[in-house]
Parts: structure tokens; sequence; C-alpha cells
């Protein structure tokens, strides 16, 4: 019977996959991406310094380099990452078990007595009645004609695959954070010992002053003045001091331990070589970003998932088997008589459900066109970001040039005007504003120096880390 069921159904099923053939054909959108040829704020596109995989390195700091490589392996975000990755695979997993029937396996052994009694009245000693039974039994399997099963298990798949680039991005957010906070950390210790060598110079000028005023030749407002500048030179350092602090837990939390375990020995930013960096072409960018990865695949996903609720408009089959032994005795459970099975077959076609298949179509359709113009959106982010940290790298690597100016300039100015204070043939009022102007500039050159190694991480991760060596120049270095 199940035989001569299948044979009528198989027409049916051709004639349906005929006609649905143009339907089940997955529509990938098109992302029509404007890919521009160069960076606009790029003004060479040689791969000779393009960011390699150790990329920190460049600064030449191994403590820096020792609390990244800590960092990739300790870090409590990228470690909840990597157990998001274990999630999507077994997600993955689940869904494509749909593709396979489930088979299961079972013994039974049933007793049961009938009853003594009977209408006559009179008795018997009834019956005692045992069954033994083995079965292999397949249960309701959905023959996947339309793809429905095999689109959920590609979007899952997907899915995994999005979730290690997502580990990727948290791992270079993460990197980038620990180069930023310990260059913030270098930074809070050049600018309180310029604030301490500008309370030196503050001191030996108030010395001068005071000087001039026992001689006569001074008077008590420029002492009070310059007392003013001093007292404010040093409610400045408790700040710094505070900012360094921070960052040092910062680090510790970036690292996973507590800020009492974490020594930053820290040093001097004018300690940190600033790399070379180039961002080879746009179009290489979208390979290399692990954000703009994660939303294709994302992206992916959706597709496969679009497939999947449309395959829902079309007919369901399932598969019921079931096969073993059976018998009243043990040891005739395995002859050939005692064998059974039984097999079915069922084709079930939606035809009025209130639009819930229809809504869910629409709805996964919804959610695909959202992805793409979210992929959209940060590819051209990613331009955007690449263009805007080249900018910054330029702007602050002139600013710092023309800070150093700035500090030898009013150094030089400094030192003229203590010579003449000490001299006696000094304006207090020119004293004043060279010591002022000197103490911030020295103090803007340690901001400016931090603000041009933040724009290189910015660049770095704007590029999306380090990139794998080109074939072609590993080619030409053999």
């Amino acid at each position: 019977m199940w035989i001569w069921r299948s044979a009528m159904l198989l027409p049916v099923l051709a004639a349906a996959a005929a006609s649905a053939g143009c339907i089940l054909t997955r529509d990938i959108p098109d992302p029509a991406l404007d890919i521009p040829v160069a960076y606009k704020a790029a003004r060479t596109t040689a791969a000779d310094a393009l960011p390699a995989l150790d990329w920190w390195r460049g600064f030449h700091s191994p403590e820096l380099t020792g609390l990244m490589e800590e960092a990739q392996t300790v870090n409590l975000d990228i470690a909840a990452a990597a157990a998001r990755i274990i999630q999507a695979d077994q997600q993955a997993q689940i869904a494509g078990a749909a593709l396979l029937p489930s088979v299961s396996v079972g013994g039974q052994e049933a007793y049961f007595r009938t009853s003594g009694s009977s209408l006559s009245g009179l008795t018997n000693r009834g019956r005692e009645v045992v069954n033994y039974a083995g079965t292999l039994s397949a249960a309701s399997y959905e023959i996947d004609f339309w793809g429905k099963n095999r689109d959920a298990m590609l979007a899952a798949v997907e899915t995994a695959t999005a979730s290690r680039f997502d580990r990727d991005v948290i791992a270079l957010t993460t990197l980038a954070s620990v180069a930023n906070a310990y260059f913030q950390v270098l930074a809070a210790q050049d600018r309180i010992r310029t604030a301490e060598r500008n309370i030196a110079s503050a001191t030996r000028i108030l010395d001068a002053l005071k000087q001039r005023l026992s001689a006569g030749t001074g008077s008590d407002l420029d002492v009070a003045q310059q007392e003013s500048v001093l007292a404010n030179l040093r409610a400045a350092v408790p700040s710094l001091r505070q900012t360094l602090v921070q960052n040092i837990n910062a680090l510790a939390t970036l690292v996973a331990r507590p800020p009492e375990s974490v020594k930053v020995k820290g040093g001097s930013l004018n300690q940190i070589t600033a790399p070379r960096v180039t961002p080879g072409l746009p179009s290489e960018l979208l390979t290399q970003r692990p954000d703009i990865r994660r939303q294709e695949t994302q992206l992916a996903a959706a597709t496969a998932n679009v497939g999947s609720a449309r395959a829902q408009f079309f007919p369901s089959i399932q598969l019921t088997a079931q096969g073993g032994y059976q018998s009243p005795a043990l040891v005739a459970l395995f002859q050939p008589q005692a064998a059974f099975f039984n097999l079915a077959g069922s084709l079930t076609q939606p035809i009025f459900d209130g639009g819930r298949i229809l809504g869910n179509f629409e709805l996964t359709r919804a959610k695909q066109d959202e992805l793409l113009q979210t992929y959209r959106k940060t590819v051209v982010s990613a331009f955007a970001d690449v263009d805007n940290a080249l900018t910054a790298v330029r702007q602050t690597t002139e600013r710092l040039r023309r800070q150093r100016e700035v500090v030898a300039a009013s150094r030089r100015a400094f030192q003229l005007s203590e010579q003449q204070l000490h001299a006696g043939t000094a304006d207090i009022i020119i004293v004043l504003n060279t010591q002022s102007t000197l103490f911030q500039a020295a103090d803007v050159l340690s901001q400016a120096q931090l603000a041009r190694l933040q724009a290189i991480v910015s660049l770095y991760q704007a590029l999306g880390g380090g990139w794998e060596p080109r074939i072609e120049r590993a080619g030409n270095a053999l």
C-alpha cells in the first residue's frame, strides 16, 4: 500500500518541482557598492608598509607587546566571544540534524494475564502471556525536497561564521584599547614630569623675586603673582596622577587581573617609535575588516533564511518507518518469521494558515533588506574611518612638529627672561608671560605626542588590524 501511494506521489512532486524551480532560486542581493580607486587622504598605495599581523611591535615597546599578547589570551570579552562561537557551532549542528532521519533502537518485554472469570460462573486459571519485541524506528522524517532544512542549516552555518568575525572585532577593539590605555599611561607620566620641572622652574623664579623684594627692588605683588603661578602648577598634579592610576587600572581590566597585581613600568612617549603604515587599496578593505566580513556573513545567513521561509509554501513530505522482531518466545525473537515492518508516507500542502507563512516570508525578506543596508553602511563607514585616520595621522604629525618648535622657542625665551631676572634687568611681566607660555607649551607637547600615537592606533583599527602577507610579495622575497 505504501509503495502504491509513493508511486502516486512522484508525478505530483515532479510537477511541483518543475513549476517551483524559478521560485527556489535564492535571491542574493547585490550591495551595489561604489568602491573608490584610492583613499582620498592617502598619498601612496605602496605595499611596503601594510599592517603586520603583530602590528603593535612597530611601536618598539617590549612592555606594550607583553600587554598585547597577554590580552589576546586572557581578556574576558574575547573569551566570551569565543564561547559564543561554540554556541553558534552547536546551533548549526542542531539545524543540520533535520537533514538526516532520526533513528532509534528499542527493546520491550510485555507480560499480561487474562482474567479467570467467565459469564457462566465457571472459573478457569486464565492465561499468562509474555511478548518480546526488538525494534528499529525511523521517526517522522521530512524529505528536504524544497531545500527548507538545507537553507536553515546554511543560515546557521553563516551565523556561526559571523560569530568568528565578531570575535575578531572584539579582539581588535581590545588591542586598540590596550594600546591607547598604555599610551595614556606614558602621557600622564610625561605630563607629571613636565609639571614637576615647571614647579622647579617656578620655584626658582619665586626665590629670585623674594630676593629682589628683600633687596628693595621688587614688590609684594610680584611675589604674590608668582606664588599664584606655583600654586596652580601644584594643583594640576593630583588630576594627572589620577589619570595615571585610572589608565593602569584600565589595563588591568583588559588583561583580566585586579589592579593590585598589575605593575606598569611605563616610561616616556619619547621612547615610542611611530611606525609608518600604508592603507593599501579600498577594495582590499572588504576582506580585511572583520566588521565588514561579519555583516557580509550575516547577510548571507539572512538570504538563506529567505530561502527556508520561501520553501514553506510548498508541500511537506514526511516518511515514517519501523521494523524489527516480535515473538512470544525469547529464543525465537530473531527468527525470520518473527520479523515485521511498517512504512508510511504523507504529503501536506498548506492551503490556508491565516497568512502565517506569507508573514514569515515577508519578515525574513525585510530582515534581509535591513542587513543589506547595514552591510552597505558598514562598508561606507569603513572607507570614511580609514580616510579620517589617515588625515588624523598626517595632521597630528604636523601638529607635533610645530609644537616642538613652540616648546623650543618658549624655552629659549624663558631662559633669557630668567637670566635677565637674576641680572636685575628683566620686566616681571615678561618673566611671568614667558614662563606661562613654556609651561603650557611643554604640557601641550605631551598631548600632541599622545594624539599622534592614538591616530596611528586608529589607523590600524580602521584597516582591520594586521594583514596577511601578500602572496606575490612572499614569492618575490624568495
